[in-house]
């Protein structure tokens, strides 16, 4: 092998995200013995990032009904059927370490975080419903809502860069969308209007904040870089760069920065206020 090949193969097979997983496991080991069988079979027997993500989350979901053995089985298969989810997942693991002021290492939501974990099913399930394995996929819907409080149909699509959090109670009925790095924070509902087959629930654009306890109700859209204030039933079009609050939420002003999402401020400044 030349040298630029070797150099070339090498630099493929760096992954920081992974290698500081396996950082964190090590360090776990070291300051908390009594949790080193569940980093060991987590993490540490693991050759990688993906066989360690099927491995935690299938654990977490493992009931007598169908066991953690069969879960992991078709996560292998969705991730042959849609190897994008690995990205995914790490981009939702960053963002999670970026946003979440409580996150401190890596190895924190890979292992215990639910709001992670609940992503990670889902991105898991919607792949199984494209292959076609649609009962699959509505019990993996099933579990997660016990496990975790989390209800995501698995036909709602998902954008990468996710940051849930706390989690309980999020619910995402079926045609909802949800765009790229977007923060949600617990109690939202993006839900539908009537009984119509149709498409009938919020399509969230990219860098959306989303505040605790907020419903997003019908098809409606969500413009990119919005904030939801928290606890605010959203029933109409949100333009992009706004802050939006109330029952019925009302504009209120502005965003306050280009990224919401990413810098998971919830006070509405003076600045920010129209008129």
């Amino acid at each position: 092998m030349s040298g630029a090949t070797s150099k070339s193969h090498h630099v493929q097979s760096i992954d920081p995200v992974w290698d500081a997983i396996v950082a964190g496991a090590r360090d776990v080991c070291s300051k908390e013995p009594s949790l080193t069988n569940l980093v060991m079979a987590s993490i540490l027997n693991h050759d990688g990032f993906e066989s360690a993500l099927a491995h935690r989350v299938a654990e977490r979901l493992h009931h007598s009904d169908v066991s953690a053995d069969l879960i992991r089985q078709a996560f292998g298969e969705a991730l042959v059927f849609r190897p994008d989810i690995a990205q995914e997942a790490r981009a939702d693991l960053a963002a999670t370490l970026e946003r979440d002021p409580a996150c401190h290492r890596a190895i924190e939501p890979f292992l215990f975080f639910k709001g992670y974990h609940a992503i990670q099913t889902h991105r898991f399930a919607n792949a199984l419903l494209r292959m076609g394995r649609r009962d699959f996929a509505l019990y993996l819907q099933s579990r997660s809502s016990q496990v975790f409080q989390v209800d995501i149909n698995p036909a709602v699509r998902m954008g990468r860069g996710i940051f849930l959090d706390h989690a309980t109670g999020f619910v995402v009925g079926e045609t909802a969308r949800i765009g790229d790095n977007v923060s949600i924070l617990q109690g939202v509902t993006l839900g539908g209007t009537g009984k119509s087959e149709q498409d009938r629930h919020p399509k969230i654009g990219n860098g959306v904040l989303i505040g605790a306890g907020a419903k997003v109700l019908g098809n409606i859209i969500v413009g990119d870089c919005s904030r939801i204030g928290a606890g605010s039933v959203v029933l109409k079009e949100v333009p992009p760069g706004v802050t939006v609050a109330g029952v019925p939420a009302k504009i209120i002003g502005r965003a306050g920065c280009d990224q919401p999402a990413s810098v998971m401020d919830q006070i509405v400044s003076v600045d920010d206020l129209d008129g």
